[in-house]
């Protein structure tokens, strides 16, 4: 195991610091350290500690309050622009990642639709995984399933936000992406692999979907967004 990996392994060790990190990445705004006292329960000098422990390994960014409140300026946390796979972590992912999807994309045609189906599978493997390991039947509560498909996203290091909008209808937001690096390079087809990813881990879950791309970080959005029609009967 690397030194990178032994340090973010060792901060994530402890159990309220995980959870922490899972609440940071869940949150559309930047939190105080007193939100992180208040959410868990603990004196604000331990959840300080925790926040700086995360800070310190890159899982999480600060910076200075300037809402011109009076008293001692405090922090903001948010999460940092290090993508972190809480999954699948291996060394050089990143490498090897860029030397696959160039391969694909060489054969043409056939290796775009062979990079998209590829990632279909991932989500849909990815969220079968996840349903064993915490066991769930998603026709039973539709607000269990969107929690542990929440789960399932931000351990893929994305920063998820998930809206019901009716028993159909899902809104769904990221603030990050887990394949930023690669867009760089391959930003059309990613995205395309990125979209089927997101696609099969909902089908897993719903069944028959439609998902709509409404907004995109490589346009200049601040997310990006989809809307998820589920197909399938309605969970009851």
């Amino acid at each position: 195991m690397d030194s990178d990996t032994q340090k973010l392994t060792s901060a994530l060790a402890d159990p309220t610091r995980f959870s922490i990190y899972q609440f940071v990445a869940s949150q559309k705004n930047a939190v105080t350290v007193q939100e992180i006292a208040d959410q868990f329960t603990i004196h604000p000098n331990v959840a300080r500690l925790h926040l700086t422990k995360l800070e310190d390994v890159d899982l999480l960014k600060s910076i200075s309050d300037k809402s011109g409140k009076g008293g001692r300026p405090s922090r903001l946390y948010s999460l940092s622009d290090q993508v972190v796979n809480l999954q699948f972590p291996p060394r050089d992912y990143r490498f090897l990642a860029d030397i696959a999807i160039e391969a694909l994309l060489s054969l043409g045609p056939a290796g775009e639709a062979a990079l998209v189906t590829m990632g279909h599978r991932m989500g849909i493997e990815a969220a079968k995984r996840a349903m064993m390991e915490r066991p769930l039947n998603p026709k039973e509560d539709l607000e269990k399933t969107l929690q542990h498909m929440e789960r399932l996203v931000i351990a893929q290091g994305l920063k998820p936000e998930i809206e019901l909008l009716d028993t159909q209808t899902l809104r769904f937001r990221v603030y990050n992406c887990t394949f930023m690096e690669s867009t760089k390079r391959f930003s059309g087809m990613v995205c395309k692999m990125h979209n089927a990813l997101l696609h099969g881990i909902f089908e897993a879950y719903f069944g028959e979907i439609e998902l709509k791309e409404e907004e995109s970080m490589l346009s200049g959005c601040k997310s990006c967004t989809y809307t998820v029609f589920r197909l399938a009967e309605p969970v009851q």
